[in-house]
Order: structure tokens, then C-alpha cells, then sequence
């Protein structure tokens, strides 16, 4: 370390007179923005249940006393568990670590909840080992519990919050919340980045299904709710041994991005700000929540990690919070004139912890402690954010708790997907259905009749579970990793033939016995965050496989039900039309069998339970009505905000809906392989000579080729392929059925790549294709790769005439797209497509 610090140090001097020029301008403007009356009638004094005690007060002062500036800096450094070791822990001290979305212990996606807790224990200890870093003060492990305990195999996972906001029950709200908590702490974690409290005002954004609503009223009384439930109310349970530490989050403003842009720019005015977007910290931190996520996007232009009105002068000072604030994923990095490694203007705007992933977490770490040193960064903004830190941990017990392993919870597996937590789970399914549309009162089924299951989320509960599920972004996994759970198909197979009715399944709608109605299961792929963000609201534009499902049914004279899977409101109005009853299930989580509940009748003929949902998003009429909001002038949905019928009621759709799109621009033709993640219906695979392994993890790897995520503008938007030499291997996107790209040949289409080489090819580099009928066409790229200079990030087009297939094979390929190499790799991919439209790349030649 002693040869690369003064090299950190002086790569960081370079941003460094920018960064204070930029910090003084924050400041000034801060001044003209500060605490004013302005202020003051806009955001309000939060009356926090969790009051300041002089004695915890105290503690900290005597703590900070004999804390170095190293001691300090660590306590605000967040690396995630992919990137330090145990022994790094007990070097540096840090005052907290997180695992990101589809990160486990030892890097494995099937880790017992011993093995979690290990992890813990083990860095628990590292942190109070003083025996390097002379501090003995605990570390706490920060995960994403979204939906229950998402990233534990064998977790209860509830209804993602955009079906818990159609619910509209708070009590319900807590319940889940308790549930959740008593799970992580099982595990041995102390803190989740929860409750989300966005108010989307635009469904394209790809983490709509993490609002409640779009309407802030739900949002605030959510907010309460949750945090009540995770961490427990002020002086009866507040962060015992079955609680947990909170994060409302992001703050603020990430659901009234332009156009739904993840990460994008909020232009409201501050009144919108506060009044539609701020009530659910309103909510949140009068419960007494203890940390505050910042959030990714700007605010007219700035981003919110680097704002110091919003951070300091309104959260802290105006509206009270005495908690600590904790960046997002690198989110500092992308302030103007920072990058991931060094940046003093978050820790000046207000940010308390760096959320450090990646190796970047060392550089930054020596950075702020220099910056200190040249005041830059004041000491009183590093001995504040301290004292913030140090505060939490008091407050939830941590220097007093036992470790990790010997926590009141710790190893108690059978609270993992308890059959309590289940059963408010099937409460919340049930409770968060909405029924949208109900031909001749088609619902409820009598359950003794045949009955045809169709559609590919029949049997998929990590279909019905959606992002922020095992892994990420919710791909890749079977029915066989979430144990205890239950498809939408297990719930109407044991209803149905329990009553002496017949079940059958078939994904694609066909049936040996004509049946007497078709329940079709359907919907939108997992995704999160900016992966699942659209352009339109048009639900599989050009691809309309449901739907033909739905006419082929329909047209044989068989009464449909659609249940339909989504994270958050799609124009459907042709499967509205060839539907006579249709369900917005949303995202239920793994107690699919809970949707049976309520759309079938016991077996003596009676409603078990009637529909409770309600929107708590607008419907759109069109495919660009992507941001009409309850409220909104001119408010036109084709279904409003707190419509969802009930038993009994007049119909409201008729079959006629139109079906016309008239889109304003002409979308280039293309098939997308990858984008920032693999994208649907395309699973990527590699291989060596003996094996092929479909990845559904952020690290893979076998003889010949190593995976993992990387970041390079946003969270692992980008991946590392590292060819070994010792094996021939493969990196490669597939699909299950054949895909006929005869008309991309025609019309002379390139497959684009959008990479960098990290280290030269030593051999040949192959991109091919092959088809259902074993074929394999391609080309050697390795002379091109040699040209590309390393570390850059290039664009290359290959021509599919390259590839010399016949139009037989070309009707029938399976994998659109393969990197192969038998000799020593290193490379960056950022995208990969099928595309007509003329890029500006480095056109390789056949």
C-alpha cells in the first residue's frame, strides 16, 4: 500500500481544485436556498417519534475523542462483500458493509442461512478486533430486503409494493414488515435498504413496481407503517432483538424523473417536490426511521448526492433528521467532477457513508482521509457524519447486542419462510388482486369443471416474483430455489381437484379435452431498477405471443380468464379484448397459490374471498399515456386510480376497446441480446469442453471463462469475460425456440458490440451463431481486437453476410450470438444487439 497511496493521492489532486470550486459554488448556492422562509413553509419540522438522549450523546463525544481521522473515514466507507475480505474488515474498521442485489456469502446464490450468518459473525469480530486498526467498534451489514428476505433462498417474499399499495392496508403494511424483520435478523443482518417511498408519476420507469402508488397519500401512511414494523415503535420495541434498522428511501424525487428515466432529472418545482414527492420521508422519519437512502437522480439538473440544500439545509437542518445519510450504488461518482475514488463534495453536501462497491472503496478511503488533511473536507462535516453513524449503532444496541452467531434469532432457520410469514403473505396476495374486468360474472370459477392453465407464468414463481428476487434483476431461477413457495398453478390444482375438477397444464394452450374455461397466466419478464425502464407502455410490442394464446382460446369458444403479471400498469387492451375476465396480479411473490383464494369458489359453491384491490395506479387508454395521474387536469385513463371491481358489479369493459397505436417515431429494427443486462427471451450461458452453465448470478465461472458484473456508468451495467486459454470456451446468448432471422440477413443487419480490451488475444477469437440444426457460422475477430486499443471502450459492427448462413439455418437460430476462444482473453462487454439502423462503429470486414 505504501508504493500506491501517493499515487491515489495524486490522481485524486487532479479533480480536487474543481471539486472545491464546485463545493464553493454548492455553498453559496445553498445560502441563497437555505433556511428561509421559503423553507420553512415549504418543509416541515418533523416531530420524530426517536428523541436525542443526553446520555448517548455524551457516549459519542467520548468516542469521537479518541477516534483517528482514519478511524472516522472508515466509518463512513461502505464496500460490498464481493470486494473485501474479512480481512480487510479487520484493517480498516469499516463502519458498515452491504451485499448488493444477487451477492451471497462465498459467492454463492444457494448459501444456507448458516453460512450468511458466518459471514456476519465473521466480520463482526474483524471489526472489533483492534489489533490493526485500534477501534473496536462494531460493523453492521446493510442488505436489500424488498419484499421480504429477497436474497435468502427459502425467504418469505411478499407482494411487491405496487400490488401491497393496491391493497391500501397499513396495519397489513406493518405486519409484513415484522415479518421481514424477524427473517433478516435470522441471518444475523442488522439494517435494510427499506421502505422504497417513490412516488412514480411515470409507469416507464423501470422500478414503478417499487412504488406504492402514484398518489403520495398511500405512500405517507405506508411509510409509517413500515418503518414502525422494521424497527418497532419508540419506547415499547424500537430495535430489539427482532428489529431491524430502516432506510427510507431515495431521497428524493426518483419517481418524477422526465420521460421515467432511472436515475434521470426531476424538474418539479419545490412545492411538487415536497408535496408529491417528499411525504413519504414525512411518514417515514416521524416513526423514527434512522437512515436515509440519497437517490441517483437530480433535481433540475444537480445531482441529489452531491445537493447540499436538499441533504443538509432540508433534511438535517429544516426538517430535523439526526440520523445518518447513505449513498446509493457509487451514486457519489456521479456527481459533476467526482468519480467513484475520490469525491469531497458528497461528504461536504451532506452524504455520511459512501456507498463504495467495487475495489474503488480503497482509493476513496485514502482520498477523503487526505482531503481532510488539506481541508478540504472540514473536520466538523467528518466528525458530524460520525457522530450520526455513531449515534444509530447506540440507539439499536450494537455495542451491547451479542455478536452476530449468539443474537437472540441467529440460526433459527425455521423462521425462514416461517408458515406464519407465509400466511400474511397469501393475506397480502389476496388482498392486492384487482379485477379489472368480469364479462357475465365469469369469476368466481366453480372449481368442479375442467379446467385448461395456460401461459408461461402459470408455473414460474420467479415470474410472479419480479426483480430484487434471489438475484438482481429476478432472472434465472427455478421453481426449485424458492422452497416453501407456490406457483399460481399449485394454488388452482389443489383447489380444483380437491373439489373433483380436472387441471390441465399447458404453457402454449393446448388441451387433449376441450375445457370448460382457460385460466391464462401471463406477463412481464423480472427486471429492476433502469433494466426494466420503456419507451412506451404498449405491453410486447412486436412480439405478441399472449395474445395469440388469448385469440386461439377465444376463437374455440372457451370462456378466458387472464391473469395477468406486471410491475406496474400496461395499455392491454387487445388481451382486454380477448379476455372475458381479467386480474391485475401485479408481482405476488412466492404464495402464488393465494390468486386461487379468491378467483374460485369453495367446493360447496361460495365466494371465499371477494376482490379488495384498488388501483393505486391510473390505467392508461394509449401506450404513450405513460404519466396521466389521479389529480391531473386534463385526467383521461382508461381506468382510474382507485377503480377494481368487487363481485357483483356492473361490467365496466367492453370487447371493442381500440387497438390502434399510433406511435410518433418508427422504432429501428433490432433484436437486443444485451443491455446493461441480457434481455428476454435470450438467456446468457458460457461453457468449456465439458460443461454449459446458464448464469443467473453476478460471478460464474468453469475451466475456460470467467463471468462477473461490472459497473461502468451505472450498478453492473456492464460484464467481464475473462478467457483462461487452458480450454476452449464460450460466452453466448440462447433461447428456447428458434428464432427466424432470415429478413436481418436480408436486409444486411450487423450484430453491434459495444466492448473493451482489457488484455490482447493471444490466439483466435470467434463471434458465430448456430441454429436448431447444429450449425455454427462465424468469423474470427481476433486481428480486429488486436487493433483496438486497450482499455478503450469501442463499437464494432459485424455484418451478418460474414456469417455465411443459409436462409434454412438462418429461419432457425438459437443463438443469436457467441464469443468463442481457446486462447487468453480479457474483455468488457456494455452491449450487444441485431440491429439495421447504421451505428457509428468500427465496421469489421469479412
Amino acid at each position: 500500500m505504501s508504493n500506491r497511496k501517493p499515487l491515489l493521492i495524486f490522481a485524486a489532486s487532479i479533480l480536487l481544485t474543481a471539486c472545491s470550486v464546485n463545493q464553493v459554488s454548492q455553498e453559496g448556492n445553498s445560502k441563497a436556498l437555505g433556511a428561509n422562509s421559503k423553507t420553512d413553509l415549504i418543509w416541515p419540522k418533523i416531530n420524530s417519534e426517536v428523541k436525542q438522549d443526553e446520555a448517548i450523546e455524551l457516549r459519542i463525544n467520548h468516542l469521537l475523542k479518541d477516534m483517528t481521522l482514519e478511524q472516522k473515514v472508515a466509518q463512513m466507507i461502505q464496500p460490498e462483500i464481493r470486494d473485501i475480505t474479512v480481512e480487510d474488515m479487520r484493517k480498516y474498521g469499516f463502519g458498515s458493509y452491504l451485499n448488493g442485489g444477487g451477492a451471497y456469502p462465498n459467492n454463492n446464490k444457494h448459501s444456507t442461512p448458516s453460512d450468511w450468518i458466518r459471514l456476519a459473525e465473521e466480520m463482526y469480530q474483524a471489526s472489533v478486533d483492534d489489533s490493526l486498526d485500534g477501534s473496536k467498534i462494531p460493523t453492521m451489514w446493510g442488505t436489500d430486503a424488498v419484499h421480504g428476505h429477497n436474497n435468502v433462498i427459502g425467504a418469505t417474499l411478499f407482494p411487491h409494493n405496487i400490488g401491497l399499495g393496491a391493497a391500501n392496508n397499513p396495519a397489513l403494511i406493518e405486519k409484513i414488515a415484522r415479518a421481514t424483520a424477524v427473517e433478516v435478523m435470522a441471518t444475523g443482518i442488522d439494517w435494510v435498504f427499506a421502505p422504497t417511498v417513490a412516488t412514480v408519476r411515470d409507469d416507464r420507469w423501470g422500478r414503478t413496481y417499487e412504488g406504492y402508488s402514484e398518489d403520495p397519500e398511500i405512500v405517507k401512511a405506508y411509510s409509517t407503517a413500515i418503518v414502525h414494523g422494521l424497527q418497532g415503535r419508540y419506547h415499547e420495541d424500537f430495535l430489539g432483538d427482532d428489529k431491524v434498522i430502516s432506510t427510507v428511501k431515495h431521497f428524493v424525487g426518483d419517481g418524477g424523473t422526465s420521460k421515467g428515466v432511472d436515475q434521470g432529472d426531476n424538474r418539479a418545482s419545490e412545492e411538487e417536490l415536497f408535496k408529491v414527492h417528499a411525504q413519504g420521508y414525512v411518514g417515514g422519519l416521524t416513526a423514527g426511521a434512522q437512515t436515509v437512502m440519497a437517490s441517483f437522480n437530480s433535481w433540475k439538473g444537480d445531482k441529489i448526492h452531491g445537493n447540499r440544500y436538499l441533504l443538509t439545509d432540508v433534511l438535517k437542518q429544516r426538517m430535523g433528521f439526526d440520523g445518518f445519510v447513505v449513498g446509493d450504488w457509487n451514486g457519489h461518482g456521479q456527481i459533476k467532477n467526482c468519480g467513484n475514488e475520490s469525491c469531497p463534495q458528497a461528504i461536504n453536501a451532506g452524504l455520511d457513508v459512501f456507498m463504495a462497491p467495487t475495489s474503488s472503496w480503497k482509493p476513496l478511503f485514502y482520498n477523503t482521509v487526505e482531503q481532510v488533511k488539506n481541508n478540504i473536507i472540514p473536520m466538523s462535516r467528518i466528525d458530524d457524519a460520525v457522530r450520526r453513524i455513531l449515534r444509530v449503532k447506540i440507539r439499536a444496541g450494537l455495542f451491547e447486542k451479542p455478536s452476530p452467531k449468539n443474537r437472540a434469532l441467529s440460526g433459527k432457520v425455521e423462521l425462514i419462510g416461517a408458515e406464519s410469514h407465509r400466511e400474511i403473505a397469501r393475506q397480502a396476495v389476496r388482498e392486492s388482486l384487482v379485477l379489472l374486468k368480469n364479462k357475465n360474472d365469469l369469476l368466481p370459477l366453480l372449481p368442479k369443471q375442467r379446467v385448461l392453465v395456460a401461459g408461461d407464468g402459470a408455473d414460474n414463481i420467479g415470474k410472479q416474483s419480479g426483480g430484487w428476487t434471489i438475484t438482481w434483476q429476478g432472472t434465472g431461477n427455478s421453481n426449485q430455489e424458492f422452497p416453501g413457495g407456490s406457483s399460481i398453478l399449485d394454488g388452482i390444482s389443489k383447489q380444483v381437484k380437491a373439489a373433483g375438477g380436472s387441471v390441465e397444464f399447458s404453457e402454449s394452450g393446448s388441451y387433449k379435452q376441450k375445457p370448460d374455461v382457460a385460466i391464462v397466466i401471463f406477463g412481464e419478464e423480472p427486471y429492476a431498477e433502469g433494466h426494466g425502464d420503456l419507451d412506451n407502455l404498449e405491453y410486447q410490442r412486436g412480439n405478441k405471443k399472449d395474445l395469440a394464446l388469448l385469440k386461439k382460446l377465444k376463437a374455440a369458444g372457451i370462456p378466458v380468464v387472464s391473469l395477468f403479471i406486471s410491475g406496474r400498469p400496461l395499455w392491454v387492451n387487445p388481451e382486454l379484448n380477448q379476455s372475458d375476465a381479467f386480474v391485475a396480479v401485479w408481482l405476488p411473490g412466492s404464495e402464488g397459490s393465494a390468486v386461487a383464494d379468491v378467483i374460485f369458489k369453495d367446493s360447496k359453491g361460495k365466494v371465499q374471498h371477494d376482490f379488495k384491490g384498488k388501483l393505486s395506479f391510473s390505467w392508461p387508454k394509449q401506450p404513450e399515456q405513460t404519466d396521466v395521474n389521479r389529480f391531473d387536469k386534463d385526467y383521461q385513463p382508461l381506468l382510474p386510480y382507485g377503480f377494481g371491481l368487487k363481485y357483483g358489479d356492473n361490467e365496466y369493459l367492453a370487447d371493442n376497446l381500440t387497438e390502434e397505436v399510433a406511435f410518433q417515431e418508427e422504432i429501428e429494427r433490432q433484436v437486443v441480446l444485451f443491455e446493461r443486462s441480457t434481455k428476454a427471451p435470450f438467456v446468457s450461458f458460457i461453457s468449456d469442453s465439458n460443461s454449459v452453465s446458464e448464469i443467473n448470478t453476478n460471478t460464474l465461472n468453469n475451466e475456460a471463462v470467467s463471468f462477473r458484473t461490472k459497473d461502468r456508468f451505472v450498478q453492473e451495467d456492464a460484464i467481464e469475460l475473462q478467457f483462461s486459454g487452458k480450454d476452449a470456451g464460450k460466452y453466448g446468448f440462447r433461447d428456447s425456440f428458434p428464432n427466424d432471422l432470415r429478413g436481418y440477413f436480408e436486409a444486411d443487419a450487423s450484430v453491434y458490440l459495444d466492448l473493451k480490451v482489457d488484455s490482447k488475444p493471444s490466439g483466435s477469437i470467434r463471434v458465430a451463431m448456430e441454429c436448431e440444426s447444429e450449425c455454427n457460422n462465424g468469423i474470427d475477430i481476433s486481428s480486429q481486437l488486436e487493433a483496438i486499443p486497450l482499455n478503450k471502450w469501442t463499437k464494432i459492427a459485424v455484418p451478418l453476410k460474414c456469417f455465411d448462413m443459409e436462409a434454412k439455418d438462418a429461419a432457425k437460430v438459437t443463438v443469436p450470438l457467441v464469443i468463442e476462444s481457446q486462447s487468453a482473453l480479457k474483455l468488457q462487454l456494455f452491449d450487444a444487439r441485431i440491429t439495421t439502423s447504421t451505428i457509428d462503429a468500427s465496421i469489421i470486414g469479412c
